[in-house]
């Protein structure tokens, strides 16, 4: 069996850490609960979501007025969105709205994965990765190569990186052993993570250990490289220089566990274009993922002390699926937002 040189592999390749209880946790941060993707028709992801994951409509409706100012958007600007969920779960949904009455560009437009800026992807798991694969091609989704399966420190793993409309990436990982448990999978399970491509995998990952208080799940330099011959990428790096450029790479979670996790990638020896300029509503791609806080207001303020600003926040914001909520949104160093939502 190959062993291709995929995010997964250096996951495993790197050394893990305990994901220690910090600031996030001690403010009651936990696991987001949604992300939220610009999309100009929500059919190709509902269609795959459904068809495929068995993924159920939880909340539909009118974006309101409210959460239109929040996102800073002109008065001519509206909204509808559907919100997404996993059988049997009320985390890691996906929140699809579609903007109208305003200008719009994808975040990632043209981008190459090495690109940093803008959400990269949402990653789930899965039991049936070919299955995947197979749906998604014939619901007219893409990829850069077919699933990559390779052995690493007594575990089985494939990983896929699915592309739909507007370069919208979901990533499927499956776990042939030891079995996967800690929480359903089925053919597209709830959403556990999601990959931000960054210029400093270093500058990224203290943002979000040291600013935000975010514990480490692991980190890695890259230079564990697994295998000595070129193997197929899953990000279209070219097949000679996949042993060259290796990926740095970090997870981070606000309190241990297996969901709710933010991972930040830098592949070495090519030079991105920054694309986190146009990270915001209303441009098409992954805007966003949402923590909710039992203690919002002593979180944000311990933030402040932390010398963290946010670029949008708003009071008692209606938002369907969520409640009437108090919500704020911070910028990372690459300029993606993670927003953090009254839990109460």
């Amino acid at each position: 069996m190959a062993r291709a040189v995929t995010a997964a592999a250096l996951i495993a390749a790197t050394l893990p850490c305990p994901s220690a209880a910090g600031v996030a946790a001690d403010h009651g941060v936990q696991p987001w609960t949604e992300a939220v993707i610009s999309v100009s028709d929500p059919a190709p992801f509902t269609r795959l979501l459904k068809r495929a994951g068995g993924w159920r409509e939880v909340a539909a409706g009118t974006v309101s007025r409210a959460e239109i100012t929040y996102w800073r958007l002109p008065v001519s600007a509206r909204g509808r969105f559907t919100l997404w969920c996993a059988p049997g779960v009320t985390t890691g949904c996906l929140r699809l709205v579609t903007f109208r009455g305003v200008a719009q560009r994808p975040i990632r437009l043209a981008a190459r994965a090495w690109d940093p800026g803008g959400i990269y992807s949402i990653m789930v798991r899965t039991d049936d990765i070919d299955g995947l694969f197979d749906a998604a091609i014939k619901a007219g989704w893409w990829a850069e190569s077919p699933p990559i399966r390779f052995d690493f420190l007594g575990s089985k793993l494939a990983n896929v990186v699915l592309t739909g409309p507007h370069g919208i990436n979901i990533a499927a990982y499956q776990r042939f052993s030891p079995p996967f448990t800690a929480f359903p999978l089925g053919r597209i399970s709830q959403a556990f993570n999601s990959m931000r491509m960054v210029a400093d995998k270093a500058a990224s990952r203290d943002f979000f250990s040291q600013k935000l208080g975010f514990g480490i799940v692991f980190d890695g330099d890259g230079t564990n490289a697994i295998g000595t011959q070129p193997e197929p990428s899953n990000f279209g790096i070219p097949l000679n220089y996949t042993l060259k450029a290796l990926r740095a790479a970090a997870a981070l979670n606000p309190v241990p566990g297996e969901t709710g996790r933010v991972e930040m990638m830098q592949i070495t020896e090519f030079a991105g274009i920054p694309q986190g300029a146009h990270a915001r509503a209303p441009n098409l791609g992954i805007l966003s993922v949402r923590y909710r806080v039992t203690d919002l207001a002593g979180y944000r303020a311990a933030l402040a002390r932390a010398g963290v600003t946010p670029v949008q926040q708003g009071s008692a914001v209606p938002i369907k699926g969520l409640g009437r909520v108090d919500l704020f949104a911070v910028a990372d160093p690459d300029g993606n937002l993670t927003e953090f939502i009254d839990a109460r």
